[in-house]
């Protein structure tokens, strides 16, 4: 059973807080979770992030977070999908919950005619070689949390003053510049609904 709470906008760092606690304190029986949300504007170091790639945050803060991956930014317009899964349960391994995920998002857009392929030297998703979509998780206890981030309808300027998950140069988009007005609980849902059916086969 996979239990949906939307936490509307939150604080990055503490829903992060709020995110180790849960795992900590799950046991074989609890419930998977899935949290809908979007935080204000902050920059988050994954734990291979290097502070090179911060070219010139300027006064978003920069938050040292436990997840997987480089350097990114979230800001309101951005869907956030964390994925608080016992993997062990769901025989997954990370490759392929990954691989869940970065399909979630591709079938999601393709609903919205936007064609979005996932890159074997980079994860996360694409749009004719700009970035839409990130990944990042941490796995403790044999549970995963963390999960993903859609650009959607935001200010995409900060992602100018970062190297974008450690590569310089790398663009991004969003589903508003690629013409489409969707809001953040619609996209959500397709999301979660793709998230559940890959876990159930």
């Amino acid at each position: 059973m996979l239990e949906i709470r939307d936490l509307g906008l939150q604080d990055y760092q503490s829903t992060w807080q709020a995110m180790q606690q849960f795992t900590q304190n799950r046991g074989a029986e609890t419930a998977d979770e899935i949290w809908i949300t979007e935080h204000p504007a902050v920059y988050t170091l994954g734990l291979n992030g290097k502070r090179e790639h911060l070219l010139d945050t300027g006064d978003i803060p920069v938050v040292s977070s436990d997840r997987g991956g480089q350097v990114t930014y979230h800001g309101h317009g951005q869907l956030v999908v964390y994925t608080l899964l016992d993997i062990k349960r769901l025989n997954l391994g990370v490759r392929q919950l990954v691989t869940i995920l970065e399909q979630a998002m591709i079938s999601t857009l393709a609903r919205y005619n936007i064609n979005a392929v996932a890159r074997a030297d980079a994860p996360g998703v694409y749009v004719d070689g700009k970035k839409i979509g990130s990944i990042g998780l941490r796995i403790k206890k044999n549970c995963s949390y963390h999960g993903l981030s859609l650009n959607n309808n935001m200010d995409l300027r900060p992602f100018d003053r970062i190297n974008t998950c450690g590569y310089p140069g790398l663009e991004v988009t969003q589903l508003a510049d690629l013409g489409m007005t969707v809001d953040n609980a619609e996209l959500a849902a397709h999301i979660i609904e793709a998230i559940n059916t890959a876990l159930s086969t």
